[in-house]
């Protein structure tokens, strides 16, 4: 139910792989409001063209699964801002709109089978009117939230998918001024909504995904914590690697590999530099938005003896060698095409790009979490012996 602002791209996530946005798969908690409505594409359910429900049922799919797509000429052309917020206000009222038709089928039909779907996608239009910024979007579906977890029929599958939307919609609100502070509010509703449901997976992975923000100290009590009997087994999987990942740091980083263009890296052979080891991909959102900033610290410092290393985890070889052609990323890439299973990824436990990595003059790994304030890091680095 609405998209949540995560700051990665999560395993799991493959080669263009999408949300129903549009944008790729993500595993971290803080929002953004996208120009695509977050709506399912599919499962709708079927239709028999038979009575009223199914002619009412065909109406709501046909708005539902054709939302408005941009004007042609923005695939060519970057848009005004206000020409942005204008399409976004369409689709918010638009989604508002249809969201009144799921509530008139369950509201009509509320014994036909597709009932409570057509309940679920109200919430869904609603939170994506909200992300849209219709007008009096966020007071309905506030009002529909707190009516349905009055109502004694509503079952865990959607009382749960209320309360994290809540959750994720503070989170976001709270972002746009204060990022920790989003991330401790969101790390609150989380542990809440781990005590109310607890067989549910998803808070648990909340928790998991934003001590990668945390402080090394922070993240490694959460990780602890994560290792709890009670706690989902994937969950204590994935903190049993980033345990093993924080392991790492204080110690010398071996890494040699042949990159895409054929040079031979040794970081070994990198003494006196101080290295970003970058675990990114070309179809991965968060990554690209990343760039700028990783070509901006490399221009600056890379006189003084900074360097990276690039650990793609692109599929089509093709695809990788146009982009950091045309970006003009002059710094060798690991490829193997492999996607999640890429090698080193494997080797080093990533679940979730970006990814970044600070080797210091000694070759030692010092920074698992370089993505804030990279040219901070490295010229701190840069200055020691």
């Amino acid at each position: 139910m609405g998209l949540v602002m995560l700051a990665g791209c999560g395993d799991g996530a493959s080669s263009g792989s999408k949300d129903a946005a549009g944008a790729p798969k993500a595993e971290r908690p803080v929002a953004t409001a996208p120009i695509a409505m977050p709506l399912p594409g599919a499962g709708l359910g079927d239709v028999t063209n038979g009575g009223p429900a199914d002619v009412a049922w065909t109406e709501f799919q046909e708005k539902f699964s054709t939302p408005p797509e941009p004007p042609e000429s923005w695939r060519t052309t970057k848009p005004e801002e206000s020409e942005v917020k204008a399409f976004q206000a369409k689709r918010g009222e638009l989604a508002l709109g249809i969201a009144e038709l799921a509530k008139t089928f369950y509201t009509k039909f509320p014994e036909d089978p597709r009932a409570k779907m057509a309940r679920m996608h109200e919430l869904q239009l609603l939170d994506a009117a909200v992300q849209l910024g219709a007008t009096n979007a966020l007071a309905k579906l506030e009002a529909v939230e707190t009516d349905r977890l009055k109502e004694a029929g509503t079952g865990e599958e959607e009382r749960f998918a209320i309360r994290m939307s809540a959750a994720q919609r503070k989170a976001s609100a709270l972002a746009e001024n204060d990022m920790k502070a989003a991330r401790a509010s969101m790390k609150q509703s989380a542990q809440e909504l781990a005590k109310e449901f607890p067989s549910r997976v998803e808070p648990f992975g909340v928790l998991l995904s934003l001590a990668e923000e945390e402080s090394p100290e922070e993240a490694r009590a959460t990780a602890q914590s994560l290792m709890a009997t009670n706690v989902p087994a994937p969950i204590r999987e994935s903190a049993k690697a980033m345990l093993a990942r924080m392991d790492m740091v204080g110690k010398p980083l071996e890494l040699k590999f042949a990159a895409l263009d054929g040079r031979q890296v040794d970081l070994s052979g990198m003494r006196g530099k101080v290295v970003l080891v970058d675990f990114w991909a070309t179809w991965c959102g968060p990554c690209v938005q990343e760039l700028p900033n990783v070509k901006a610290a490399y221009e600056k410092l890379n006189p003084k003896g900074f360097e990276i290393l690039g650990v793609s985890f692109d599929e089509k070889k093709e695809e990788l060698t146009r982009f950091v052609t045309d970006q003009k990323m002059t710094w060798p890439q690991y490829f193997d095409g492999k996607g999640w299973g890429n090698e080193l990824g494997q080797r080093f436990g990533i679940e979730g790009i970006p990814a970044m990595w600070l080797v210091d003059k000694k070759g030692v790994l010092r920074d698992m979490n370089a993505r804030e304030g990279l040219e901070e890091r490295v010229a701190k680095l840069l200055a020691e012996p």
